[in-house]
């Protein structure tokens, strides 16, 4: 995969636009809740200016409807926490598209939330075409957003004169490549999550490629069911156990392996204050619920991931949220943090989970993206992406 990177060129005393990724969650009065993607987004635009660009930064933040941006979906507490971090003034200029404002080289600015822009979720070619000619180089560095072919993320990177990838697009780029493209054997992929339907496609790519498919949460709930055990009234999808059964027997057939729970962590309702009880998987009752995996069944996965040379990782493998259910992903993270695999971690609850067991210097690469970090597992074709290879040799 080629794609032009942003610190491999020269951009002193140009114009360069940056999309970055900065949609951080904020409370009622407006204040910044988690700043990770505020804070990944500086690399790039730290680079910019210490090369003498003259830098404008824009993204993305809420669901705004085109053309009526709310005082909720305004920047302007980014450009103020964005200005604290980088020491420096960033200004917020509204109406941008059509230029009329100023940023000399050294300066950064940043541009109101691109989603206000009527034509910018249809990547209308007029306005990709007017936000391209208000740069010499376009630099992509929401990985997050590159599963969408919109105008500050595709439409804009047909029409610049040059078009990159920022140091955080780049890095994603390079891990996601590394752990699909030749990864070290045995290759081990952690699923984990409420729903198989909302990760089927998933399932069935890795399911083709992967050692070992670790699976967790409702889905693995699915998988038992399809491997005639009881359940109870655990969170699962009746309706997929066919397609749970495809995948394990294509798992079985390329001498590969689904390995499900032996034993598990029940309770009669999902709460803080829920009695667990460790129960082998064969005796769970007809008002249990399945939250977490049990103890052999971790020590289980911690040994496949400890032999592993890839791993990848989206989902936890119960309700880490409360305590008392969180014994098996807080093993897992344990032994992919001790692990000499490549690690490769994405999507929200995984996420919240390194946080929780303090093991973010110990994984390989930890993705920004949700939807785009599992897209690109998949083998799809990323709009954002594809936009960056075709401009590589332009």
């Amino acid at each position: 995969m080629k794609v032009k990177k942003l610190n491999q060129l020269d951009v002193a005393g140009k114009r360069v636009f940056i999309r970055a990724d900065l949609n951080v969650p904020q409370d009622e009065a407006g204040n910044i809740t988690e700043e990770t993607r505020l804070r990944a987004s500086i690399p790039s635009i730290q680079y910019c200016l210490d090369h003498g660009a003259a830098v404008m930064v824009t993204s993305h933040l809420g669901r705004p409807t085109e053309g009526e941006l709310s005082a909720d979906d305004t920047l302007m507490p980014v450009a103020v926490r964005l200005g604290q971090l980088i020491h420096r003034p960033v200004k917020l200029i509204a109406d941008w598209v059509d230029g009329g404002f100023e940023v000399k080289p050294g300066e950064v600015v940043l541009l109101e939330n691109c989603r206000g822009n009527v034509g910018e979720k249809k990547n209308n070619e007029e306005l990709a075409r007017k936000m391209a000619a208000l740069c010499d180089v376009y630099v992509n560095d929401a990985f997050g957003t590159a599963h969408r072919a919109q105008a500050t993320t595709e439409g804009i990177a047909r029409f610049a004169p040059v078009a990159c990838a920022g140091i955080l697009m780049g890095a994603e780029i390079d891990a996601l490549s590394k752990a699909t493209e030749n990864p070290a054997r045995p290759v081990v992929a952690i699923v984990g999550g409420a729903k198989v339907s909302s990760k089927l496609t998933i399932l069935r790519t890795l399911a083709e490629k992967v050692d070992q498919l670790i699976v967790g949460g409702g889905i693995a709930n699915t998988f038992l069911l399809a491997s005639g055990k009881r359940i109870g009234e655990s969170l699962a999808e009746p309706e997929l156990v066919k397609e749970a059964q495809i995948i394990m027997d294509m798992m079985r057939e390329r001498g590969a392996d689904v390995p499900l729970p032996v034993d598990v962590v029940v309770a009669d309702e999902v709460s803080a204050l829920a009695r667990a009880n460790r129960i082998p998987v064969d005796e769970v009752s007809a008002h249990d619920r399945i939250l977490d995996v049990g103890p052999k069944t971790a020590a289980k996965l911690a040994e496949i991931i400890a032999h592993a040379g890839t791993i990848v990782w989206n989902g936890p493998v119960g309700v880490f949220e409360h305590n008392q259910f969180a014994g098996g992903t807080k093993m897992m993270a344990s032994a992919i943090a001790h692990s000499e695999a490549f690690s490769i971690a994405g999507g929200g609850d995984t996420l919240a989970a390194i946080a929780k067991f303090h093991i973010a210097d110990d994984i390989g690469y930890i993705s920004t993206g949700g939807g785009a970090f599992l897209e690109f597992l998949e083998g799809k074709t990323l709009p954002a992406i594809a936009a960056l290879e075709a401009r590589f040799e332009a």
